[in-house]
């Protein structure tokens, strides 16, 4: 069953930060269905979610959130937007959220893959179908090869083929999605900072001479329905400042959240923006 053939049901969307939400609010009504954001409470962004049927959640009142689905009459919902994990001090859950946290288990002493696995599996065990962003945001998929004027030069495409071995081990370990290289150095790899601030660490380090790459892909067994890299414009100035040459991603498993601002950032700073 494609996506415009789901008996017109409501679309949720449980939103964290960013524009993606409201980037998958607007497909989903260009597709003719209704469209209903859950937004979390502290993350989710008033101009973002504004314009969308929504209602503003915390992130562990589970009750309240599955409530809010079901009464909209949701089947599909996406889960898109960067939520940082909470301490068990500031969940607070509800009776719903308590049970679902029982049921999580081990899962939430995993890595952020284990628990979206786990999440969209309870989700799907409470009757609703996990959509991925991308299904609605394909044009927002980075693909293959440059997308701007730049391309990488040798001593990048050297340093790209060193971040994919970094990245695939972090990967398998479940700890990150990204690392920056340089010269074969491996200045910075993401962890629970995000990529933003794992950049901001890496020009603290960089070298002398010219280069360094920043290097994004999925990680081996990643739940892609709830978790997939994204680069956005803030991601290219970051990196510009930071003094790298380049950003090579992952294609067809990348979400950029403005693909004509981000190649036009990317060409503005002299940075490759490159599609594996």
């Amino acid at each position: 069953m494609s996506l415009s053939d789901a008996s017109g049901r409501c679309v949720g969307i449980l939103a964290g930060g960013g524009p993606l939400p409201g980037q998958v609010a607007a497909s989903v009504v260009a597709q003719g269905r209704d469209v209903f954001i859950v937004a979390f409470q502290d993350f989710a962004e008033p101009a973002v979610v504004g314009p969308w049927p929504h209602a503003y959640v915390r992130l562990a009142a589970a009750g309240a959130i599955l409530a809010e689905l079901r009464r909209h009459g949701c089947g599909d919902i996406v889960l898109i937007g960067p939520v940082r994990r909470p301490s068990f001090r500031d969940l607070r859950p509800d009776a719903e959220g308590a049970r679902i946290l029982a049921r999580l288990g081990r899962a939430l002493f995993a890595g952020d893959d284990g628990l979206l696995g786990a999440l969209v599996r309870i989700l799907g065990e409470e009757g609703f179908t996990v959509r991925g962003a991308h299904e609605f945001l394909s044009k927002s998929l980075g693909r293959k090869g440059s997308l701007g004027r730049c391309e990488p030069d040798a001593m990048a495409r050297s340093d790209i083929e060193r971040g994919v071995e970094v990245v695939r081990e972090l990967g398998k370990l479940d700890i990150g999605q990204g690392c920056v290289v340089q010269s074969g150095v491996v200045l910075a790899v993401e962890a629970m900072e995000g990529t933003d601030a794992m950049l901001k660490r890496a020009g603290q380090y960089r070298q002398p001479g010219e280069g360094g790459v920043l290097i994004k892909l999925c990680k081996p067994d990643q739940e892609r329905r709830a978790d997939m890299p994204t680069i956005g414009p803030r991601t290219i100035e970051e990196a510009a400042h930071a003094g790298l040459v380049g950003i090579a991603f992952e294609a067809g498993a990348t979400l950029l959240t403005d693909p004509a601002a981000c190649i036009e950032a990317a060409d503005a700073a002299g940075l490759f923006l490159f599609g594996l």
